[in-house]
């Protein structure tokens, strides 16, 4: 899903939950070659369903989208925490971006609850949240689960 550290981002900066869509469309943009436009009104869609904020200052905005051969990821650690409307009303500091292939179906399930099980494991979150280096944090995302995951 996270193609490399490029998809990784150490210190993101938004004023707030628009424009931190907007700013992930532009990355998703770059680094997956889909139209930033597409993905920043898709996310938005999302959003007015329901918060992608999950609770424990984490959000995984998400949707299914024409032209894609797979589920692509991206990851930040924002600078400064911004107000998500999270279930739990906590703000935001990490967030994985998460697009699927439009019929994409039980596959993007699948892809939602492995980084759903992934931000829950709380000694993965505490290491996220201290480091500041995209490539430490990449290698974090990506290494297998070493200890028994505990809830958030």
């Amino acid at each position: 899903m996270l193609p490399g550290p490029a998809a990784v981002t150490a210190c993101l900066k938004s004023p707030g939950k628009k424009a931190l869509l907007a700013d992930l469309a532009h990355r998703a943009a770059s680094i997956h070659g889909v139209d930033e436009r597409r993905v920043f009104d898709l996310l938005l869609e999302r959003e007015r369903l329901g918060s992608t904020g999950i609770g424990g200052g984490i959000a995984i905005p998400h949707g299914r989208l024409a032209g894609l051969d797979r589920p692509r990821g991206l990851f930040a650690r924002l600078g400064h925490p911004v107000d998500f409307d999270a279930i739990d009303e906590r703000p935001v500091d990490l967030v994985f971006l998460l697009l699927a292939p439009e019929g994409a179906g039980a596959d993007h399930l699948k892809a939602l609850a492995r980084v759903s099980r992934l931000l829950r494991d709380r000694a993965l979150v505490e290491k996220l949240r201290a480091t500041d280096k995209a490539d430490a944090l990449f290698a974090l995302l990506i290494e297998p689960p070493t200890t028994t995951q505990s809830a958030a």
